[in-house]
């Protein structure tokens, strides 16, 4: 427990003020780091999906949609008079701009492209969009702008880049610049043709997008089909001085033959998992520049002037420390630069940066607690001065021989570690008493303890009813395999030996699970200064344990891995159990179990080859017959049922055997 002086003290401010200049200056690193940066804008599409405005101005789109695929019955691209019928229904229907999402680089038949223009010219207010594409040759490799074929625009369509640039986690924020975007064009030509409607608005270099709401739920939609034939339940005035875009609405990108689906990714797509049609994305452009609704980004000037400010005031409570109230405090000072960002993003359209002064404060917070915990466990530490390291029994007398080893930290040796458990006595010691419970552990662990001792073994630790002991440190063990594996055998014989005694203290019939597994591990003096243990960690250790459990699946009292079988060089009789997965690994892991029966084994070993090449007949033969020569034999029994559930159902694609553990 951290204790604060009731004063701050120069010690507490040198502190405060080294944490708050590490806070600041992580802050200014990090604003620097494009990962970070895109950690910012997540919060930005935050802001952005909290409290969206509403659409308000008349935008309508007419969507390429999958339903107007299915009613036209055409290919893609569709016939060019197919769109001059378009665009002659929407200019008799008033349309204020007719502007289309759509390319036309090429030129079709002579007669479509004569009745696309003769619309167009008619019309007086169309806008076709303009894009880039890569282009590759044998010489060059170079982006290139694709713009109308020429007599369209000389019919007096307007070019419109429809080029919007992407963040570096593909996400449409930004609003482009270009003088000749599509959202510019259809701006001015809305102005030509209606001067009185609207001004041109003004947009700063570098703003972004403020999205109006989700995909298709934002702008009126209508089908390109209901324009094309007609559809009465469109009103006649309908599009009058409308702002009308026509574009791609659609779902998938494997549409009828079209090219692309014209799908981008916004801030709504964290939330409803819909991507957004191009075409609305442009709308919103509109939308936003004519009601000034884009939003400013801070400078790095301001972006920095917030950062300092912010760990300034951190001073406050990073001086006066106290664990639960500064981190009261840094919360409440998070929440407020927060809060203020999201008003300004709100009501001002301004967005600054606010992730980074809330890390930093959070850095800062750390850095303070870090330097209070040093300074308190100095303290204790001349009051612990007369108590001595705790470390395991085991390995007291190395580290009385080698002092220097009495330290944090590890070594990486090759051991076989052994993890046992008592099968089923926690429901077991239900039924005894607590004195009762006591006996049978302790009974229990002194006799296995004797086993690993007998075989030069390291008891690791106790943790209730299971042992986790090793072999092969703290001292080398060329036979670390096999004395394990004979340590395990042996403990299965004492635990026979001790039935009658479990029995007279109420537990009859107790069994033992042991899980054997060899590799290498992390072993050395792990925990705290204050406390550590001789112990073993790594993916080694971990399977041993996962082993023990899996004994319960196949009815075994003993299972090791392949690793621990190939070290032991068929000096110890085993027989073949399963092939199994472990989470994280790619590669399944065979494990056995000690068997001294050749001819049941070699017997196991036929059954397993046939079911592992899927001859489930053949597999269940031998099964059944390893059944009848071994009444009860559990591992049979597994195997019969798992190969019927399998001819009921034949597993799909490749196949090799393993069960996953953490199915078992």
């Amino acid at each position: 427990m951290l204790i604060r002086p009731p004063n701050p003290g120069k010690q507490a401010l040198k502190f405060a003020g080294l944490s708050a200049l590490l806070g600041w200056v992580l802050g200014l690193v990090l604003s620097t780091v494009p990962a970070w940066q895109i950690v910012e804008l997540k919060v930005f599409d935050l802001f952005t999906v909290a409290d969206p405005p509403k659409q308000s101005l008349p935008i309508t789109i007419i969507g390429i949609d999958e339903a107007s695929f299915t009613q036209l019955d055409k290919r893609w691209p569709w016939p060019r008079d197919m769109h001059a019928q378009l665009i002659d229904k929407l200019a008799k229907a008033g349309a204020a701009v007719i502007a289309f999402d759509v390319l036309f680089p090429e030129s079709a038949s002579p007669k479509e492209d004569e009745a696309f223009a003769a619309s167009i010219k008619a019309a007086g207010n169309v806008v076709l969009a303009a894009d880039f594409a890569y282009h590759e040759t044998a010489s060059i490799r170079q982006w290139m702008r694709v713009d109308p074929t020429p007599e369209l625009t000389k019919a007096g369509a307007t070019t419109a880049l429809a080029s919007i640039p992407l963040d570096d986690d593909s996400v449409i924020r930004q609003v482009p610049d270009a003088e000749d975007a599509f959202w510019r064009q259809v701006i001015k030509t809305l102005i030509r043709v209606r001067p009185n409607m609207v001004q041109e608005p003004y947009v700063a270099p570098g703003s972004l997008m403020r999205h109006l709401g989700p995909p298709r739920r934002t702008f009126p939609h209508i089908s390109y089909y209901q324009v094309l034939n007609g559809d009465p339940s469109i009103p006649p005035d309908y599009f009058a001085n409308q702002i009308v875009l026509i574009g791609k609405d659609l779902r998938v990108s494997g549409e009828n033959n079209a090219s692309q689906g014209d799908l981008f990714s916004t801030p709504f797509l964290y939330k409803l998992h819909e991507l957004t049609p191009g075409v609305e994305l442009h709308a919103t452009l509109i939308e936003n520049a004519l009601m000034g609704q884009t939003i400013r980004q801070a400078s790095i000037r301001f972006n920095t002037m917030v950062l300092t400010l912010v760990m300034l005031l951190s001073l406050s409570w990073l001086a006066f420390w106290g664990p639960l109230r500064s981190a009261i405090l840094m919360i409440a000072s998070a929440g407020a630069v927060v809060g203020l960002a999201a008003w300004q993003f709100q009501t001002g359209n301004f967005w600054f940066w606010s992730a980074t002064p809330v890390v930093s404060m959070l850095a800062a917070f750390m850095c303070m607690a870090a330097a209070s915990y040093w300074t308190e466990k100095r303290r204790a530490n001349e009051i612990r001065g007369a108590f001595s390291k705790y470390v395991s029994q085991e390995v007291v007398d190395r580290m009385v021989a080698h002092p220097e080893e009495l330290k944090l930290g590890g070594q990486r040796r090759e051991l076989t570690v052994v993890f046992t458990d008592l099968a089923g006595f926690t429901s077991l010691s239900e039924k005894l008493t607590p004195e009762g419970v006591a006996d049978v552990i302790n009974l229990y662990l002194n006799e296995v303890t004797k086993v690993v001792m007998a075989h030069h073994g390291t008891v690791d630790k106790f943790v209730g009813d299971a042992v986790m002991a090793f072999w092969g440190a703290p001292l080398d063990d060329e036979e670390h395999a096999l004395n394990a594996t004979r340590a395990a055998i042996e403990m299965q014989v004492v635990m026979d030996r001790l039935q009658p005694r479990f029995e007279a203290l109420g537990a009859a019939g107790v069994s033992m699970r042991v899980g054997l597994n060899s590799g290498p591990a992390i072993v050395g003096n792990m925990g705290s200064d204050l406390r550590f243990d001789y112990t073993a960690l790594g993916d080694t250790v971990n399977l041993a344990a996962r082993l023990e459990g899996a004994n319960k699946a196949y009815g075994t009292g003993i299972l090791l891995s392949s690793s621990t079988a190939e070290l032991l060089r068929g000096r110890i009789g085993l027989r073949r159990v399963d092939k199994v997965k472990v989470k994280g690994k790619n590669v399944p892991v065979e494990v056995f179990t000690p068997c001294d029966d050749a001819s049941l084994a070699a017997a196991t070993e036929r059954a397993w080859h046939a079911y592992q090449n899927k001859h489930w007949d053949a597999a269940l033969q031998e099964w059944e017959a390893i059944r009848a020569s071994q009444p009860g034999d559990s591992l049979a029994q597994c195997y019969v049922e798992r190969i019927g559930k399998l001819v009921e159902q034949p597993p799909e694609g490749e196949w090799d055997g393993a069960v996953s553990l953490d199915k078992l």
